[in-house]
């Protein structure tokens, strides 16, 4: 069972200040697990948990991770931006993206990121962007196929976008070096939020096999690894998490299988586990507003997919506590829904719950990373505040809400054009 890190008398205390929809974040819950995951790699001298900015661009919630000396994983020039503005410059940003504008490439080295390319053609354009190859670059992989573990099909790189294939990633590692480049990284993303232990063990060992034949080949000094993203949280609530500790020595076991015999005993591990670092330490605090009775039971709240938009975009859970009602018996099926004029903003469908009462507030678990990172404007509709829940209980604002200033702010070009609040 799901508990929110959260209770109803604290809520009540906040929305006298902060007003429903809001997302909240614990930064108890944040601080151990960086912890943790920081420990689970300690083997290795080099590691780093590159965090996917994407997954949740706010300055307060990077400046924690930093503490615990997580880099930022960019993949636009707005995530290079917000990682410099908290002093997170250098190999301490990994530039991974795809269909990359110039521009982007020259801001990522002028701030002395490492770049990730992700496809062959993309060598020639980084050199006409920035003049020159970094000394520092890595490239992303696609192995194609389907990836497979011991439970079934886990993904379909071969459907994927990005990386480059096996030929072309030996090819521009050769192109790299009789240019310039001295250390070289190797990335992969092989499968999405996967709940299992299995995931980086199977996906390092596939890259340590591949680094030692493409050192042997090329002569290209590799430095480091990144297993990238892919380590999930388990949304639903009887599922079990992933081990972070037994994810870690799995990679561990890999590493000396295969890279220390081969001479490769000082290659980095890099991770970018955006859902794993932030999921359930964030949740999306809503008000029930509204009731419907017709074909199906309806709750309204006063959130909607513009503050969630995963439910909507993918179909996925997202497990919702009644505060106040965590023990009580789910007497009611309910469909849980937003005010979009759209039918598939909905945050539940048929779910099983207590009853309801208007003015209920409702706990939208792990969104804490994909959750208001993917808002957006439609039915000019605002983004909410963000919140740090303290450790000593206290709340800090670390986004206020967006209001109509804030959604007209792209006409104020126009001077025939005044919109008044």
């Amino acid at each position: 069972m799901k508990r929110p890190f959260v209770t109803k008398e604290q809520v009540e205390n906040i929305v006298k200040k902060y007003p429903t929809p809001f997302h909240l974040y614990d930064e108890e819950g944040i601080r151990k697990n960086a912890e943790a995951v920081k420990k689970a790699f300690s083997w290795n001298k080099g590691f780093r948990e590159y965090f996917a900015v994407k997954a949740t661009p706010n300055p307060y919630i990077l400046k924690i991770l930093n503490e615990y000396d997580c880099g930022c994983d960019c993949s636009s020039y707005t995530e290079l931006m917000l990682s410099k503005a908290i002093g997170v410059t250098g190999h301490h940003i990994m530039f991974s993206s795809n269909d990359t504008p110039k521009e982007e490439f020259v801001y990522a080295d002028k701030l002395g990121a490492i770049i990730n390319l992700d496809d062959f053609t993309h060598i020639e354009f980084l050199e006409d962007a920035i003049g020159h190859i970094p000394e520092t670059i890595s490239c992303r992989y696609n192995p194609g196929g389907v990836f497979k573990l011991s439970n079934g099909i886990m993904d379909n790189p071969g459907d994927s976008k990005y990386g480059m294939t096996k030929e072309q990633l030996f090819e521009a590692y050769k192109i790299l070096k009789s240019k310039g480049a001295k250390n070289f990284g190797v990335h992969a993303f092989l499968a999405s939020n996967t709940v299992t232990n299995e995931y980086y063990p199977q996906l390092a060992k596939q890259l340590f096999e591949l680094i030692v034949e493409l050192r042997d080949e090329t002569g290209c000094d590799i430095k480091f690894v990144n297993l990238s993203g892919g380590v999930g949280v388990p949304y639903e609530p009887d599922k079990k998490g992933n081990d972070i500790f037994e994810i870690g020595e799995g990679v561990h076991k890999a590493f000396d299988e295969i890279l220390v015999p081969a001479g490769l005993g000082d290659v980095a591990i890099f991770t970018e586990m955006g859902r794993f670092m932030l999921a359930p330490y964030g949740c999306l605090v809503t008000k029930a507003i509204h009731e419907k009775h017709i074909y199906k039971e309806y709750i309204g709240v006063d959130a909607c997919a513009v503050n969630l938009m995963r439910p909507a975009m993918y179909g996925s859970y997202h497990h919702i506590t009644v505060l106040g009602k965590e023990d009580a018996e789910c007497t009611n099926v309910y469909d849980v829904t937003g005010s979009l004029c759209e039918n598939n903003d909905k945050f539940a469908i048929d779910r099983k719950l207590p009853k309801i009462d208007m003015g209920d507030y409702l706990v939208i678990h792990d969104t804490g990373a994909h959750g208001f990172s993917m808002g957006y404007n439609y039915n000019g509709k605002l983004k909410s505040a963000e919140l740090l829940l303290k450790k000593d209980g206290d709340v800090q604002l670390i986004r206020r809400a967006e209001t109509p200033k804030d959604y007209f702010a792209t006409f104020d070009c126009f001077d025939d054009l005044k919109i008044e609040e």
